[in-house]
């Protein structure tokens, strides 16, 4: 026997709440791997350096990104797992 939240109504169907995660976590991704490749990105499209130079501004953008990223991930994955419950528990 399993407990079903009332929102769910019709397994197996994703919410928009999903596609928001999904795409969330793809840009905060993309934006990781452009500052961690090109780490001066921010003084050649602003024109300006906001940490003179030190790189803390890449670091705290790296940083913040990884996490929004990985916690996009995960939601992503409870709201997969709550559209497909025995796909996620690998039982038919």
């Amino acid at each position: 026997m399993a407990f079903h939240a009332p929102h769910d109504r019709n397994p197996g169907t994703l919410r928009p709440r999903f596609w928001l995660e999904v795409a969330l976590g793809a840009l905060s991704g993309l934006l990781l791997l452009v500052t961690l490749l090109w780490h001066d990105w921010i003084e050649l499209l602003f024109g300006v350096e906001p940490d003179a130079g030190s790189g803390a501004l890449e670091w705290l953008i790296v940083s913040v990104t990884a996490l929004v990223t990985v916690l996009c991930a995960l939601c992503a994955r409870m709201e997969w797992r709550r559209a497909h419950p025995a796909a996620a528990h690998g039982t038919r």
